[in-house]
């Protein structure tokens, strides 16, 4: 986690949400008054983003107490007490959407993934995350995957050569795209894992034949056809498949032998985990 980074999101998301002020509260609650307010589980799941929720709060008030009750990665059940802030109301009913938004979204991606986590329980298959994420919240987001067991596919267009069909299609032939990627990295002086997609089997053997990578990534294979790709590659380089998978079918991909299963279902069709922030009479 890049601090100065998580800072100046904190901050824009603070300017965005209170503008000139928070008029409701400012007209409602004394300058001075103190009180209390506790994060209460209302659904069942993992708890992810507590810790952020901690910055969020010093960020809004550096004298603001608050209290983490529970961990990220903590099986949170309804009733459970995630945190208790104290001091300026005020301060803490700045700080209150903001802290939600993040902790609701940020625990409903680590249960969504700890689900697809859990249905491979027992194979070598790592669960991955993709670039379906929320401009501005990659960060944030691939932290939740985290917490929930997956793993982080690339961060960004700067990490990892991934050689798409688009990429493919303007190149003019796998071997091509391949061919020249080698002669990119080579003037950059660059290493950078290559990944390349196929989307037939004939596409798995013209990727072998031409090499110089490092990962196939079988693209909406149906579940036979996967085993019969991983049999081809026999092992020569790692596996990854993409495109149709679902809680449903994610084990019957696993069993086939790929080492990675990507779903970008983990982060763009979610469901926030129910929770509120309310005052300690």
């Amino acid at each position: 986690m890049n601090n100065n980074y998580l800072d100046r999101f904190i901050f824009t998301a603070i300017a965005e949400d209170l503008g000139d002020g928070d008029h409701t509260s400012l007209a409602c609650i004394p300058s001075d008054a103190e009180g209390k307010a506790q994060l209460i589980i209302k659904e069942k799941g993992i708890l992810a983003g507590i810790e952020i929720a901690f910055r969020i709060f010093k960020k809004v008030d550096p004298v603001l107490e608050v209290n983490l009750l529970l961990k990220d990665g903590a099986e949170v059940n309804p009733g459970e007490i995630a945190l208790i802030a104290g001091g300026r109301i005020l301060s803490i009913l700045q700080a209150e959407r903001l802290v939600l938004n993040i902790v609701q979204r940020m625990s409903g991606i680590a249960t969504a993934t700890r689900r697809y986590v859990s249905a491979v329980k027992g194979l070598h298959t790592k669960i991955l995350d993709t670039r379906k994420t929320t401009p501005g919240m990659r960060f944030l987001e691939k932290m939740a995957v985290r917490t929930g067991g997956g793993e982080n596919h690339r961060w960004g267009l700067y990490d990892m050569i991934l050689i798409k069909d688009n990429h493919i299609d303007f190149a003019g032939s796998i071997e091509t795209a391949i061919r020249r990627v080698t002669v990119y990295l080579t003037e950059k002086q660059m290493r950078l894992p290559v990944v390349v997609e196929a989307r037939s089997l004939a596409d798995v053997r013209e990727i072998i034949r031409v090499g110089n990578i490092d990962r196939i990534l079988l693209d909406n294979f149906k579940v036979g056809e996967t085993r019969e790709a991983v049999g081809i590659i026999g092992g020569r380089y790692k596996t990854e498949s993409s495109g149709g998978i679902t809680l449903e079918n994610i084990r019957d991909y696993a069993v086939c032998g790929v080492d990675y299963i990507s779903v970008g279902a983990l982060t763009h069709q979610i469901s926030s985990l129910d929770m509120s922030l309310k005052a300690i009479e």
